[in-house]
């Protein structure tokens, strides 16, 4: 059931019927009610977007606040043409149409050209690749196994191992991928621990640059799935190598009352990557985290799309903060009281 926005409105109800992306909002601007449609736009779960404040979901506040405000005062249809809306995949463009209705507003997308398939062209994009990926990675493990047992030294055996090691994670990645709306998998970890493991493969890398360490010893462990959080700090560690760095920094601290996205802790922990390379480009610095979005002929525009995905499902955010010879990512996760 699709909803022409120029005819009669559903009773908000009903909304989860709609193919339309839609949600019913209450007067302080909350999303109470989410249709499955709206859900697969912002490339999230209905408990992830139901309760988000409107502010949460605009890429260009307070656009979304003041139409709907707008829209309540005055009684009548707002639209707000090619606005810029936050989701897993990065900012998206639609038009929005606000309607009072019941109280509240009813919210409905219209997505611009070109965004009605782009995160469905990512999603499926990324499980060819863990479908065509699972070949390789078995042969590379056979490989790695034989090594192993012909190596006598105690650091080359090391190194085997890790390769092994890394491949079974990238194949049980792969695997999850396969199945739709696999979920992370929550375990409590020290973060540290997870930040070595970054590093060892870093300095095992062969565009390997010297690592520094900054680390608050005083961090309380933290619930996240280690695999995904693992695979969004090498990503971002990739990038640096990638952008020139002739230095790695690795950091963590605690944040009080962070401002993150879609939830309020009094709590996070925020791990940083600083590079001293080339820096952000000024022409991408709104768009970076968009997926197929590079600054490099030869990038493919998923690694940074695919680490804040993994900030988000986390309920964390990650951020950015860059000049030549000094660039910063940020990865924020709350912290459990």
């Amino acid at each position: 059931m699709s909803v022409d926005p120029a005819t009669a409105l559903p009773p908000h109800g009903i909304i989860e019927l709609c193919a339309t992306p839609m949600a019913w909002i209450d007067g302080d601007l909350v999303l109470q009610r989410v249709n499955p449609a709206l859900c697969d736009w912002l490339g999230q779960g209905v408990a992830g977007v139901r309760g988000l404040s409107l502010d949460a979901l605009d890429a260009r506040p307070p656009q979304l606040a003041e139409g709907a405000r707008r829209a309540l005062r005055e009684e009548r249809r707002v639209w707000l043409r090619e606005s810029r809306l936050r989701s897993v995949l990065g900012d998206r463009t639609a038009d929005v149409a606000l309607t009072p209705q019941d109280g509240g507003l009813l919210l409905e997308l219209l997505p611009c050209a070109g965004e009605v398939a782009a995160g469905t062209r990512l999603t499926e994009t990324l499980r060819g690749f863990a479908h065509e990926v699972r070949g390789p990675l078995a042969g590379m493990r056979g490989a790695a196994q034989l090594l192993q047992r012909r190596l006598e030294g105690s650091a080359e055996r090391e190194l085997a191992q890790l390769v092994i090691d890394e491949v079974d994670r990238l194949a049980a990645l792969s695997e999850r991928l396969l199945v739709s709306g696999g979920k992370p998998r929550l375990a409590m970890h020290n973060v540290h621990e997870i930040l070595e493991r970054v590093a060892a493969l870093a300095t095992a890398d062969i565009a390997a640059v010297p690592i520094r360490r900054d680390y608050d010893p005083s961090l309380p462990a933290v619930r996240v799935d280690a695999d995904r959080v693992q695979q969004a700090l090498l990503n971002l560690v990739h990038n640096a190598q990638q952008a020139g760095a002739t230095c790695l920094s690795l950091r963590t601290r605690i944040e009080r009352d962070p401002r993150l996205p879609d939830r309020g802790v009094r709590r996070a922990l925020r791990i940083e990557v600083g590079d001293d390379g080339c820096g952000v480009p000024a022409e991408l610095a709104q768009t970076l985290f968009e997926p197929l979005v590079s600054g490099r002929a030869d990038g493919h525009g998923l690694g940074l799309a695919i680490a804040r995905e993994i900030a988000h499902e986390h309920g964390g955010m990650l951020a950015f903060t860059s000049r030549p010879g000094a660039t910063w990512f940020s990865l924020l996760l709350p912290v459990g009281e």
